[in-house]
């Protein structure tokens, strides 16, 4: 399979599987809305809350790190600036989610 089919495959299949934690997201941000600090802290401290979003979080950047990606193909003519920039967006899509992660659990 050629790799920009892959990409577009798990691009298609990514944005499938953020559908329903956006959903499950959007529900409970409009429940906690006008919540205080610490019952927000409960919140994303419940052993499910924890999961869903941590896997919500590493999906949503593997998902935008892919579009931004296809962006740099088309935009940037240059392939060092190219793969500099797909380096250091591959690096990000990793470091955030990671320390986003190490921040949920760690509440």
């Amino acid at each position: 399979m050629h790799s920009s089919t892959k990409k577009w495959l798990f691009t298609k299949l990514s944005s499938v599987i953020l559908i329903p934690f956006m959903t499950w997201l959007i529900i409970n941000i409009t429940k906690i809305y006008d919540n205080d600090y610490q019952q927000i802290v409960e919140f994303f401290s419940t052993q499910p809350s924890k999961i869903l979003f941590s896997v919500f979080v590493v999906i949503a950047y593997f998902f935008s790190a892919l579009t931004i990606s296809e962006i740099f193909e088309d935009y940037i003519s240059n392939d060092k600036i190219k793969y500099v920039a797909n380096k250091l967006l591959n690096i990000f899509a990793i470091i955030i989610p990671l320390l986003t992660i190490i921040g949920i659990l760690n509440l």
